[in-house]
């Protein structure tokens, strides 16, 4: 098996940094024949910015430099806060046991002696791969979990811990761009109901076949949608007025009442009941928050709810 760079491409470049123009170009044009892509920088403030820029999984550097050395260079590379690892080998002439301690605890992963055997830097390198790949590997998987945990995993939606994070950002924003933003809570009226006749697995049908009535009438990408309680979702409108949240919220109860629920021997009426709260940002409203934006909602929907279902409730916050 062939295991050379060439048969197993770099996506990344690596960023060299050191001040000795010879060293530089003879390490660039080793990993070039050995196929990598290299960008290089002549000290640490180049290097740092150079680094700022892109994205270097992989990072080799000289130690003593002027302006900023490796060691600093080490620690400023650590202190970035992008999320993503970056494997650092550190080059020096320097090989005292004290110094390969001050280089680890700077921040390197390896230590390599100058003139670096290109062999050796190879395996280096490998090994860098290696832990970038695997590193990559688990910050997916931990994205993976963390977007199952913001997810109700009935309905497909988001959940509660989702909205309750979000909605103070989607308040923010509208402040800052003085755009509109509104909610509607919907209560499905006959849950308790479709359970009593047909068991758990009915009410779990009726809930996912609301959320997708929901997700299917709502703008892609722009609005979305969480379920905050046993039979309660809520719909995000960033955007959009009351007038315009009551104009969907019409739509929303025409569609969840379209759904054919219950057994071909007894088919139920689907009713659900809607609060509306509409929200423009001015300066008479800072401090505005989600506690008191979701008060207006729910006071709107136990009014809907009061009447006996079915019906929708709005406001305007002013």
């Amino acid at each position: 098996m062939n295991d050379s760079p060439l048969a197993h491409p770099f996506a990344h470049p690596i960023l060299i940094v050191d001040d000795d123009n010879f060293m530089r170009t003879i390490i660039e044009a080793g990993l070039k024949a050995a196929g990598y892509q290299v960008v290089v920088a002549r000290n640490g403030h180049e290097a740092l910015e150079t680094f700022r820029s892109g994205y270097y999984p992989i990072v080799m550097t000289d130690w003593v430099m002027p302006e900023m050395d490796g060691l600093e260079l080490c620690k400023a590379i650590r202190a970035d806060d992008s999320g993503r690892y970056t494997y650092i080998i550190l080059l020096t002439s320097q090989g005292s046991k004290n110094d390969l301690i001050a280089g680890l605890d700077a921040g390197a992963d390896e230590y390599l002696v100058k003139p670096p055997h290109q062999q050796e830097l190879l395996t280096r390198l490998k090994t860098g791969r290696r832990i970038i790949e695997l590193e990559s590997k688990l910050n997916d998987f931990a994205r993976q979990v963390e977007s199952l945990s913001l997810v109700d995993s009935l309905t497909g939606v988001f959940n509660k811990r989702y909205m309750e994070e979000r909605i103070p950002s989607e308040i923010k924003r509208a402040y800052r761009y003085g755009r509109a933003l509104s909610v509607i809570m919907i209560s499905i009226d006959c849950l308790d109901r479709f359970v009593t006749a047909g068991g758990y697995l009915a009410g779990d049908n009726l809930l996912k076949g609301t959320a997708g009535c929901l997700t299917e009438s709502v703008r892609k990408e722009i609005d979305w949608i969480a379920r905050s309680a046993e039979d309660r979702f809520v719909v995000v409108l960033p955007e959009t007025d009351a007038q315009g949240a009551m104009i969907l919220a019409k739509r929303l109860r025409i569609r969840i009442a379209s759904q054919v629920a219950g057994s071909q021997e007894q088919e139920h009426k689907v009713t659900a009941s809607l609060g509306v709260a509409g929200f423009t940002p001015s300066g008479e409203k800072e401090g505005f928050s989600m506690q008191m934006f979701f008060a207006k909602a729910e006071e709107c929907l136990q009014q809907a709810l009061a009447e006996g279902g079915d019906a929708i409730k709005g406001v305007q916050i002013k």
